[in-house]
Formats: C-alpha cells, sequence, structure tokens
C-alpha cells in the first residue's frame, strides 16, 4: 500500500469530526483538484517558456491540430475554444498583432475569414506542445504504463457526462 497523502489526512480528520459521512468522494476527487493544481502550474511553465499564455495556446494549437494548411474560420475556433465570439475576436486580434496569425479572405465566401498560422505560430505551438508533453509525462512518471491506461480509461469514463 503507498504512502499517506494529505487527502488521507484531510479525510481521516473528517471521518474523526463527521463519522456519519461517506468520505469517499473526497478520496477521488480532492486528488483530481490537487492534482490539477500541478498540471495547471506545469502547463503555465510550458507555454511561458514558449512565449504563449494558455489561451494563445488553445487558440494556435485549434490551427495546428487542423492540418496543412493551419486555417479554421473563427467559427470553428470558437467551437473548438468554447469561447464566446467577441472573446474570440479579441484573442485573434492579439495573435495578429503578436504575428503568430494573420486573416484572409475565404476563397468561397467573400464576406467570410480564414485565420491561419504564420511560421512564427507554429514554432511557438510546437515548441510548447512538446514541452507540454515532456512536464505532462513527467507528472504521470510514477505510474506504469498500464496503470496510466487504467487511469485515462476510468476518467475518461468520468468524463463522458460532462462532454
Amino acid at each position: 500500500m503507498p504512502g499517506h497523502d494529505e487527502v488521507d489526512r484531510i479525510v481521516g480528520s473528517w471521518l474523526r469530526e463527521r463519522p456519519d459521512l461517506d468520505f469517499a468522494p473526497l478520496q477521488v476527487l480532492s486528488r483530481v483538484a490537487r492534482l490539477s493544481k500541478h498540471l495547471d502550474r506545469a502547463r503555465r511553465t510550458a507555454f511561458s517558456r514558449s512565449e504563449l499564455a494558455s489561451w494563445e495556446f488553445d487558440v494556435l494549437s485549434a490551427l495546428r491540430r487542423a492540418g496543412t494548411p493551419y486555417e479554421l474560420s473563427p467559427k470553428a475556433l470558437l467551437q473548438q475554444t468554447l469561447v464566446s465570439s467577441g472573446t474570440m475576436t479579441n484573442r485573434i486580434d492579439g495573435l495578429v498583432d503578436r504575428g503568430l496569425v494573420k486573416r484572409r479572405s475565404a476563397p468561397n465566401d467573400g464576406r467570410g475569414i480564414l485565420v491561419g498560422m504564420t511560421p512564427a505560430g507554429l514554432a511557438r505551438v510546437d515548441a510548447a506542445i512538446t514541452r507540454l508533453v515532456d512536464a505532462e509525462a513527467e507528472l504521470l512518471s510514477t505510474l506504469s504504463v498500464t496503470d496510466q491506461e487504467r487511469l485515462a480509461g476510468l476518467l475518461r469514463k468520468l468524463s463522458l457526462d460532462f462532454d
């Protein structure tokens, strides 16, 4: 059995004070919440080392995942990043100002716009995802590949109701 962690201490204290409650959910979700803080820190570090804010990474990674020529409509970017249209407009403006994306008219729609990644944007997002994957692998390094796959499956099962 692995050693005790801070959640064990917290739950133990609650059990002492409120033995009438079932603290099983805290055993799982308090750990998820605590791990989330470590993950947020690792992500911020990976992105900042690539001179990106997390929102910039979100937009650039959506474009990168679209494949060559790394272009999407603002509407497609909205759907992938789950922000409002006003927020997306501001984000695109900021990325244009930094030279990481460009706008162009959609060839099949005179009023439509496509947002495309520049070579500088491609270099930044590729560096950031490499750093992110390395940082996340480090966070999971105490688990075997089998345990990581099992955990991923359980988390997927849990998250299906929320997606």
